[in-house]
């Protein structure tokens, strides 16, 4: 396989050899490789036809589930255009902010999002759409952004993360052949658009001529009756769901037998996830990955050993996130600035972003290594190939590769979702009679993470406070809960104190108000 093919090429090389096959299920029907190519096409001319033919730069996608979400990806794709997701279960503003954000110009949903309240054209479409003619596959440089996707920022406004077909190719290139994807292999699509492991769910699975398999969302509560019943071999997820199907005792001995991989990302995977999701699907290859949409999808890898007794145990209960993929570097910088076996995980090659879409966000996220020492980038320093990407994640590098020991930072992970307290801690501050506010991370019985938030001031009202962030946020962002204190408390240098604060809420639980 080539690393300099478009995201498109992947698809259409499988198109072209294995025309009936089936691309996609999703909603009760089935798309062989060829329809999907000619629906993807349709929409490609739909597309051109509302931008007066001129090919589109950036075009937003607003749809889940469906049809178009899947062939809308494509056709934005075979336009040469770049891909912006924008999820209907965000609240519209996000989406509005979002879009303005990327420069989006035309967005396309599915007929039931047309009214979203977006300040850019909006094109309806689905299967059932009129034929259009569809246009020339147009080719984008492999330099070029292939999507664009937003993550949480500290300051209270999301951050662009644009990903190249370079960066991309590259991935699939390795990740096709480790996973043994191809004709008759059954995939999974468990990750909402915006969540940057859909790439892999999409185009591993096109780019190898396997089958893409949508469950719906009450699917994703009960994974081994999913499993068996669409024959899936392989499944890709975030661990939460091991947890979540553990509790609801959708996991039974030996639940999941044509299973014959099991891959899981976007947030720690526990020794004890591992363990009951090993026992629902003893035939499977179980693989734990890592890596932050700066680094295309995942960029580190851990096989865990199909003996048990094998198992390479942290004193932290997660399982190691193992070495690098092909094509990147390491190295792990101490608190002095020198390599050193524990510290944060800095990488840098084929998979590493070009920078953000703002270029203020590259502040302080790429470094130089010179003469033995880590030095910052400028900030106007454009990121080239020689600078590491900062990943903010702690790792110590031990036998069974990296181990990943938590963030240097106030970040963490909801649902497998990036999520930076400040953003939030943003949004609060800006309801009015509140003067302050801190969101923290409190462990859940799961083994996850749910938030909460306390606020100073007077005048205000926790249900208020949770309602206008349900207005702003994604339901992922929104606390548990808000609970009003006179003073946050301080540690010895007047800051605030976080793990003194984390007690206070814990206890505080059974008097605040709570999301529903």
């Amino acid at each position: 396989m080539s690393p300099d093919r478009t995201l498109y090429e992947w698809f259409a090389r499988s198109a072209l050899l294995r025309p009936a096959a089936t691309a996609l299920e999703v909603d009760g029907r089935s798309f062989t490789y060829a329809e999907l190519e000619d629906l993807s096409g349709r929409l490609a001319g739909r597309l051109a036809e509302a931008t007066g033919g001129a090919a589109p730069g950036r075009v937003g996608l607003l749809a889940a589930r469906t049809a178009t979400a899947y062939a809308g990806y494509l056709a934005v794709q075979r336009l040469g255009a770049v891909v912006v997701p924008l999820n209907p279960a965000f609240p519209d503003g996000r989406n509005a902010a979002i879009a303005a954000a990327a420069g989006v110009g035309l967005v396309l949903a599915q007929p039931d999002l047309a009214d979203a309240g977006l300040s850019v054209p909006v094109l309806a479409a689905d299967a059932r759409t009129p034929p259009a003619e569809a246009p020339p596959v147009h080719r984008p440089r492999t330099t070029d952004p292939a999507y664009i996707l937003f993550t949480s920022g500290s300051t209270g406004t999301p951050k662009g993360v644009p990903v190249t077909h370079r960066n991309v190719s590259a991935y699939l290139d390795h990740v096709i052949d480790r996973y043994e994807l191809g004709t008759g292999s059954r995939v999974s699509q468990t990750f909402d658009l915006t969540f940057d492991l859909s790439v892999f769910d999409l185009f591993a699975t096109w780019g190898s001529g396997a089958t893409l398999v949508v469950p719906g969302r009450a699917d994703l509560m009960a994974p081994a009756r999913f499993v068996s019943r669409e024959r899936i071999t392989h499944w890709f997820s975030v661990p939460s769901v091991i947890s979540l199907a553990a509790r609801l005792r959708g996991l039974p001995a030996g639940g999941m037998p044509t299973l014959r991989w099991s891959l899981f990302c976007g947030e720690p995977l526990t020794v004890a996830q591992a363990d009951a999701w090993r026992a629902a699907a003893p035939g499977s290859v179980l693989e734990n990955l890592y890596g932050p949409t700066e680094l295309t999808l995942s960029c580190a890898q851990y096989r865990l050993p199909a003996d048990r007794s094998a198992w390479w145990e942290p004193a932290n209960g997660t399982v190691p996130i193992g070495e690098l993929h092909p094509g990147l570097e390491q190295l792990v910088v101490g608190e002095d600035g020198a390599a050193a076996e524990e510290g944060e995980l800095c990488v840098r090659g084929v998979q590493r972003f070009p920078g953000y879409l703002d270029p203020r966000d590259n502040e302080g996220r790429f470094l130089r290594y010179e003469n033995g020492r880590a030095h910052p980038a400028g900030a106007a320093e454009l990121p080239d190939e020689a600078l590491w990407y900062r990943t903010g994640d702690r790792v110590r590098a031990g036998e069974a590769g990296l181990v990943h020991l938590g963030r240097l930072d106030h970040q963490v992970k909801v649902r497998g979702y990036r999520v930076e307290p400040g953003e939030i801690e943003a949004a609060l501050r800006d309801q009015a009679g509140v003067l302050d506010a801190v969101v923290v991370a409190v462990e859940s019985p799961d083994g996850g993470h749910t938030l909460e938030a306390a606020c100073t001031g007077s005048g205000t009202e926790p249900s208020v406070l949770l309602a206008a962030l349900r207005d702003r946020l994604p339901a992922y962002m929104v606390p548990a809960s808000v609970t009003l204190l006179e003073a946050l408390p301080l540690n010895a240098n007047g800051k605030v104190d976080r793990r003194a604060l984390r007690r206070v809420l814990v206890s505080a639980r059974s008097g605040s108000v709570r999301t529903p």
